[in-house]
């Protein structure tokens, strides 16, 4: 019988439904994937007993020979996929990664010029409502009102008029391919560090399918999940000039201990990233997106700058006059899984928003292909259209319940518990 389920059935009883919920349903928010039963493995060990201050070989405490070896591996796995003169994988997520570099060369009050929240940015890239913008003084570029790309006129146009000391390149929620080297030329116009943040699109840049921001970037943060397929958590790369600073950022800057558990999953993902069937992957992620964008275009729904270039896509809902918020509940009660989002220059508020974010990268790693992209995109459009039809509603039930069936998830892992049982 499971341990936890005689020690505390009520986690184990949520942690169930979480189960099922994932097997059940259909995961379409880009930022999320379900990582191999190896990365839970590995996540789920006796490494997180392990109290391990400071670096490989330079602990504060005893008994981390073997916790050493784990996070060498992750170190030089990272470096090798991104082609990266330093990495330093212990940032507990994305968030701390980008506030590892932050703490490294910035002090409170300087400039940093980034991208909106509103226009596709992300939070630690200089909002309000997070350090970055209490901190620190900012200029944020955005999309032309027109094509909806980067307007890197705006950037160059800003970066000259605030002078920042540290540009960022990045998206939450962008589906065109970002020039890095134009930013990191635009950075030197103006004698700013540039930081490129590629969170979303990391398991991309490892397949080749997206330019990748070495050598142009001082520094490049990522989460591991998303498009990488590995745990929770983040990573901090940089030029070999800014490793010390980087690494003493990390810690003892903004972290203590080192979560050693998700380092050892980390390094089970990135072996997972170097194998070739991994660049197949990535190809099916980029070939979904599309068929998800083209089959709701063909459906009357507007896709935000026209089409995508990597894993998702911002759908404008306002030609069928629904909110993005009442899209992803009807959504999800029907199984299907995305979330609300603002599209450029959104009329609605962030907590309504007018578009919601699909993403291809957990669908795609259960085996679904363009055709059954088709199949999920049709479904979409047809129950937002009609979101009251009892009988569209059960033909979306219906449909999802046989695509999660054939393309089970975590069926091995289903097995083991009921062998527990």
């Amino acid at each position: 019988m499971s341990k936890l389920k005689q020690t505390d059935k009520a986690i184990y009883d949520l942690i169930q439904d979480e189960l099922r919920r994932e097997q059940d349903g259909l995961e379409l928010i880009p930022s999320e994937n379900h990582v191999s039963e190896a990365v839970l493995e590995a996540q789920g060990s006796v490494l997180t007993n392990k109290y391990a201050e400071g670096l490989p070989g330079k602990r504060y405490y005893g008994g981390c020979e073997y916790v050493d070896g784990v996070e060498q591996l992750a170190i030089d796995r990272v470096k090798k996929l991104f082609n990266a003169p330093h990495a330093n994988v212990q940032p507990h997520s994305g968030a701390q990664a980008n506030m590892a570099v932050f703490f490294g060369v910035l002090n409170p009050g300087d400039t940093i010029l980034g991208m909106r929240l509103d226009h596709g940015g992300h939070l630690t890239h200089g909002s309000p409502v997070s350090m970055s913008g209490k901190w620190f003084k900012v200029a944020a570029y955005g999309v032309h009102p027109q094509t909806a790309l980067i307007d890197y006129e705006q950037v160059a146009s800003l970066a000259k008029e605030h002078k920042p000391k540290l540009i960022i390149a990045g998206a939450s929620n962008y589906s065109r391919i970002i020039d890095f080297e134009k930013f990191r030329k635009i950075a030197d116009s103006v004698g700013a560090l540039f930081m490129a943040d590629i969170a979303h699109i990391a398991g991309l840049i490892v397949a080749d399918l997206h330019p990748s921001p070495f050598p142009h970037a001082h520094f490049v943060t990522t989460t591991t999940h998303k498009t990488l397929r590995g745990p929770r958590a983040g990573v901090v790369m940089c030029q070999a000039e800014f490793a010390s600073i980087i690494d003493k950022a990390v810690f003892p800057g903004i972290q203590g201990g080192p979560l050693m558990h998700v380092i050892a999953a980390k390094a089970v993902a990135f072996h997972e990233a170097a194998q070739p069937d991994f660049v197949e992957y990535q190809r099916n992620i980029k070939a979904n997106a599309n068929a998800l964008a083209k089959t709701l275009q063909a459906n009357g729904l507007d896709i935000v700058s026209g089409g995508t270039d990597n894993h998702l896509l911002c759908v404008d809902l306002r030609s069928i006059g629904m909110t993005g918020k009442k899209a992803s509940a009807i959504l999800q009660d029907l199984g299907i899984t995305v979330n609300k989002n603002a599209i450029p220059n959104d009329p609605e508020t962030m907590f309504v928003t007018s578009g919601i974010r699909i993403g291809s990268p957990a669908v795609t790693t259960r085996g679904m292909g363009v055709r059954e992209m088709a199949v999920i995109a049709n479904l979409i459009a047809n129950i937002l259209k009609q979101p009251e039809n009892e009988e569209t509603q059960m033909e979306v039930k219906n449909a999802v319940a046989d695509l999660c069936k054939r393309f089970p998830l975590y069926a091995d892992l289903c097995e083991k518990q009921a062998e527990v049982r």
